[in-house]
């Protein structure tokens, strides 16, 4: 089905006020990071560093129908199926990232530190993944198909022409990366549930995770008469996270053990405790999950429908794809003021009641 001249304005009118609204979002998140001591938590810090890729890939949806109608080989098409073929792609991966973070805090009782050390790993992986096809992809062309990006209706990405790489290098690993974050999400969702007695939430949005540690440590000092071990992290070590913790949320642990008696082991049971943010540490990764899912939804069913038959194209489902692909760095932007809002206006709060 070809699309009239006022659809195809309809669809570009749609994919940059759409891309107009992510952008704005995209800056929220960026200029919120800088200028608030509140929103600089390792989340934080892994959802700022997304919105400079996110920010390419909304420059490319507001290109919108211009790309295609500037021919394939022009370097605006070429620049916009670049941009569509990296960017989407690394949101995703940074989605995973924050999955792996929460997975870390909940299983294993990451600190600040010991999350941050992970940051420039995840940004050269990510962006050697990302880029390199990308930038391989701007290379390829022959004469029976012409060049690796071209247009198709909403933007340039990879051309129909090249459609078996469009599902190798995108939607597939797209669709695979989501599912492993799903994974993350529902063994986080198990282990939250098989600690619910030890899972406090507090009127400060902070929560107790704790776990029992059994080690075997055969180098103790057979002459000492006591052996002296305290364990504590906190995750909210950072300046703008400090709480005033009750007893039972923050806590550390210490014992001692008379080694020369021949009643007590040498190895001991240790409790280590975890105090996060609710909100901020594992609610908001996870919306920010959904909102990655809702808007792979619409791209996807418009590409099986284009393999099933490629002569239809659906224009209301153009519409959707051309919405949801480029509005999700607003809805981004929503997410990270409004939690993370939530979470300052209950420190505020807190900090009210004990002055």
């Amino acid at each position: 089905m070809a699309l009239t001249e006022a659809q195809l304005h309809t669809l570009t009118t749609v994919e940059r006020v759409a891309s107009v609204l992510s952008i704005l979002g995209v800056i929220t998140i960026i200029g919120t990071f800088a200028f608030s001591r509140h929103f600089r938590n390792p989340m934080h810090r892994l959802i700022f560093i997304n919105a400079f890729y996110n920010l390419s890939d909304f420059i490319a949806t507001m290109i919108a129908t211009s790309g295609p109608a500037a021919g394939n080989s022009s370097a605006l098409c070429q620049f916009q199926g670049f941009s569509l073929q990296m960017s989407p792609m690394a949101d995703v991966l940074w989605t995973l990232a924050m999955a792996c973070d929460v997975f870390l805090v909940v299983y294993y009782q990451f600190d600040v530190q010991a999350l941050r050390k992970l940051e420039i790993w995840y940004i050269a992986i990510i962006t050697s993944i990302v880029s390199i096809p990308a930038i391989v992809f701007l290379f390829i062309h022959t004469p029976e198909k012409g060049p690796m990006y071209g247009g198709v209706t909403l933007w340039c990405s990879i051309s129909p022409n090249w459609v078996v790489f469009r599902i190798v290098f995108y939607y597939g690993p797209i669709w695979f990366l989501i599912l492993i974050v799903l994974l993350f999400y529902i063994l986080v969702g198990i282990k939250v549930i098989k600690l619910r007695h030890q899972f406090n939430l507090s009127r400060t949005d902070h929560i107790a995770l704790s776990s029992n540690i059994s080690s075997n440590n055969h180098s103790f000092d057979q002459q000492k008469n006591t052996v002296a071990v305290t364990v504590q992290v906190d995750i909210q070590s950072q300046p703008a996270d400090h709480v005033h913790p009750s007893p039972t949320e923050h806590t550390s642990h210490s014992s001692r053990v008379n080694a020369s008696s021949p009643n007590v082991p040498l190895d001991q049971k240790r409790s280590k405790h975890s105090n996060v943010s609710f909100r901020q540490y594992i609610l908001m990764p996870m919306v920010f999950f959904l909102v990655l899912l809702v808007t792979w939804v619409a791209p996807t069913i418009n590409r099986i429908s284009a393999l099933v038959n490629p002569s239809h194209a659906s224009y209301p489902l153009l519409l959707a794809v051309g919405a949801m692909g480029s509005l999700r760095g607003f809805w981004n932007g929503v997410v990270f003021i409004t939690l993370g809002m939530k979470g300052w206006k209950r420190e505020m709060k807190l900090r009210f009641i004990e002055a």
